[in-house]
């Protein structure tokens, strides 16, 4: 899930990166960025560092029950 918060924050500097003589962004503009940004990320299927790091814990954690289960089946077959 994408992160409202970062969002609004990266909306913000987008916002504050338009020079001076064009004024102040209209809330349309912002509201517009926002929105084509929220639609680029979600078809970049990006997912959150939390997100992220949760799944890399899983994995780790299933690469070890499989490490250990290979062990097993390796001492099985071989004490045969």
């Amino acid at each position: 899930m994408i992160d409202p918060k970062q969002i609004e924050e990266t909306v913000l500097k987008i916002s504050q990166a338009i020079p001076a003589g064009f004024g102040e962004p209209p809330a349309a503009m912002k509201a517009q960025i926002k929105s084509i940004l929220t639609a680029s990320l979600q078809k970049m299927d990006v997912v959150t560092r939390e997100e992220f790091d949760i799944q890399k814990a899983v994995l780790a954690k299933t690469r070890a029950k499989l490490d250990a289960l290979e062990k097993k089946v390796s001492e099985w077959e071989s004490s045969k």
